[in-house]
Parts: structure tokens; C-alpha cells; sequence
């Protein structure tokens, strides 16, 4: 069963902007794009790198260790289909930035 965590805050997370939270043992990237935000799973399936850390254009995050790319929106990778990150649904509330979580 689901639930929702808060895992920042809209001061935390500006436009544009990325953070890294972990919980429970899981790293989750949060982006906002243009005020609306997004959440993937935070760790590239290619090696490991820390998605929140590379650089986002548009939609578009690329890892920094080896520039594997992932639509934040839908956890899809140009590389082909069968690379993808999960992707968590999002509520605001106020402030507050709550993901649902496994």
C-alpha cells in the first residue's frame, strides 16, 4: 500500500530546480519544471549516478557521471524503450511537496 510523504518544499524546490531525498532506503530525484514537479526514481540505471545532480533542459535530465538522459515526466530515455526510471505521483499542498511512495 501507497502513501504520501512529504519530501520538500516549494522554497526547497524553485523553478528549475532539483533535490535528492532519501527515504526508507530509496533515492528519489525531484525537479520542478516550469512550477510543476516531477519525481523519478533518483539513482540511473546505467551505473548508478545521482540524477538529481545533472543538468536539466526542458523536461530532459541527463546523468552527470555518464550523460544517460530521462524525460522527468514519463521516466523514458531516448536510448530506446526499455530504458526507464519509475516515476512518482506528486501532490502540492500549500508549500509542501508530498510524493506517493511504494
Amino acid at each position: 500500500m501507497s502513501k504520501l510523504v512529504k519530501m520538500a518544499t516549494l522554497e526547497e524546490l524553485p523553478p528549475g530546480g532539483a533535490k535528492e531525498v532519501e527515504f526508507e532506503g530509496r533515492i528519489y530525484a525531484l525537479f520542478n519544471v516550469d512550477g510543476q514537479v516531477h519525481v523519478i526514481d533518483g539513482i540511473c540505471p546505467h551505473q548508478g549516478g545521482p540524477l538529481a545532480d545533472g543538468p536539466l533542459k526542458g523536461t530532459k535530465v541527463a546523468c552527470p557521471w555518464h550523460g544517460w538522459q530521462f524525460d522527468v515526466c514519463t521516466g523514458a530515455s531516448p536510448l530506446g524503450p526499455k530504458i526507464k526510471v519509475p516515476v512518482f505521483p506528486v501532490s502540492v499542498e500549500g508549500q509542501d511537496v508530498y510524493v506517493e511512495v511504494p
